[in-house]
């Protein structure tokens, strides 16, 4: 009996023990975890953006339609390389083509009349011309005698009478003189002001005539630029309305990158601000020419100027990532960016025992985060050793073996 009592003793003993043991720690093979060592120094804080090149506004040319018409023949096809006057294209619109022979009929009879008018005006300007020029000759012939009868009366040569006669009528002569002036001056001022109305119609009529010519050489679309067409979507026989878009040409030598950022990381991104674009055929150097407002499916739609010279194949519509350096930071901690972990908050990592076998979880506070790194503020040192691959599998332990 006493040895049974020692061995439940012995056993209750053994029992406690074993449940007061820690579990084993779990292990991780060391090459399949990313580490990385906290530093102190300079941090770039960049973003980053998946896009595509698009043509620069300014050096794209989308044709509209500018009236009603019937596709007859197309001479280019999309990825074609054009001049400025190189015919995409014909139409035909015979209500365009009449109106066109219209205008360019009443122009010519705009002309005819104005020109009818300016003779026939001054035909009765020359006219009046020559009444005026004989009144004038009248009135100098009266005044001059006047004149003699006046130097006559006063020696005595001629009578009262006479002398008044000859006054009254060089008078009379004057005022009609005088009123001839003004008639000639007030038809002159009335053949200006007809003339500018007849003017006035003729361009009028001119302006009807060059729009309808213009909508006539419309129907044979012309590139206006040089470059490369990307786009007609026509066929021979479609009916088009005004408006409708014909053709797209683009200057391929001209693109702009085009990247969706992060809603998240976009705030901090700024006109001006340096960004480097990776074609996957080489890389570009450019900046931040324009941020949009406006979030579409949680991204930010940043434009990138390129300044750099574009490398071979790049073309519209051709994937690219881009990197935008946003700010640097100085004498900061900063180690690579985890798997899991936003900026401005507190997260866990596994930092490496000094021999290297294990790793202990410890709470770690982040600050602002680039692409590749994030700002340490609390919770490591310069030369700590940190896991930063995915250990979501380890949550429900502290300390892991690394083997």
């Amino acid at each position: 009996m006493v040895w049974l009592a020692g061995g439940i003793v012995l056993l209750i003993a053994v029992t406690i023990g074993v449940s007061r043991l820690k579990p084993a720690a779990p292990e991780v093979e060391r090459s399949t975890v990313w580490t990385d060592t906290v530093k102190r120094g300079s941090m770039l804080r960049q973003v980053r953006g998946l896009g595509s090149l698009i043509p620069s506004q300014e050096f794209t040319r989308q044709i509209p339609a500018e009236t009603e018409a019937t596709v007859v023949r197309i001479h280019m096809l999309p990825g074609s390389q054009v001049k400025a006057d190189t015919v995409l294209l014909e139409m035909s619109n015979p209500q365009v083509e009449q109106a066109a022979l219209d205008a360019k009929l009443q122009l010519k009879a705009a002309e005819a009349e104005y020109q009818s008018l300016r003779v026939k005006l001054q035909s009765d300007l020359m006219t009046q011309k020559a009444g005026a020029a004989t009144v004038t000759a009248d009135y100098s012939q009266a005044k001059l005698q006047s004149e003699t009868d006046k130097a006559l009366f006063d020696l005595g040569v001629i009578s009262g009478l006479a002398y008044k006669n000859s006054k009254s009528k060089a008078d009379e002569l004057t005022t009609r003189n005088n009123i001839e002036d003004e008639r000639l001056d007030i038809n002159q001022k009335a053949i200006a002001s007809q003339m500018a109305e007849q003017q006035a119609k003729v361009d009028e009529n001119r302006a009807l005539a060059e729009l309808k010519q213009k909508q006539l050489d419309a129907l044979k679309v012309r590139a206006g630029i040089e470059g490369v067409l990307v786009d007609l979507p026509l066929q021979v026989g479609q009916h088009v309305l005004p408006g409708t878009m014909l053709a797209k040409i683009v200057q391929p030598d001209h693109l702009i990158a085009e990247l969706k950022v992060a809603e998240t990381q976009a705030r901090d991104v700024q006109i001006g601000q340096p960004a480097m674009v990776d074609t996957h055929n080489g890389t570009i150097a450019g900046s931040v020419m324009r941020v949009d407002p406006a979030v579409q499916n949680g991204t930010v739609t940043v434009d990138v100027k390129l300044t750099g010279e574009l490398p071979k194949g790049a073309r519209p519509d051709l994937s690219v990532d881009g990197t935008i350096d946003l700010e640097h930071l100085d004498d900061v901690l900063y180690v690579g960016r985890p798997a899991f972990g936003q900026e401005n908050s507190t997260i866990s990592l596994f930092k490496l025992d000094s021999d290297g076998k294990g790793a202990v979880r410890v709470p770690v506070k982040v600050g602002r985060a680039s692409v590749n790194s994030i700002q340490i503020l609390e919770g490591l040192h310069a030369g700590d050793t940190v896991i930063l691959s995915d250990m979501s599998r380890s949550d429900n332990t502290d300390r892991i073996r690394l083997d």
